[in-house]
């Protein structure tokens, strides 16, 4: 059992230092700021679906804030 588990241990090490590409600097920072501006875009039309779901129920049922 513990064999095994070293193997494993062994191998993954050498999967992660030898045969994984890793990406350069600005290959890390240019896929930050595409996942930064496509959350932003979403949270923003998240926040305006809301807005406009908000008034419209304001409108139906006549509720104030």
């Amino acid at each position: 059992m513990f064999e095994s588990i070293k193997n494993y241990c062994k191998e993954s090490y050498v999967e992660l230092v030898h045969k994984t590409t890793w990406p350069t600097r600005s290959e890390l920072m240019n896929s930050a700021v595409v996942v930064l501006t496509a959350s932003l875009c979403i949270a923003l039309v998240v926040f305006v679906m809301d807005s406009v779901f908000r008034v419209g129920m304001e409108g139906i049922y006549g509720i104030l804030r």
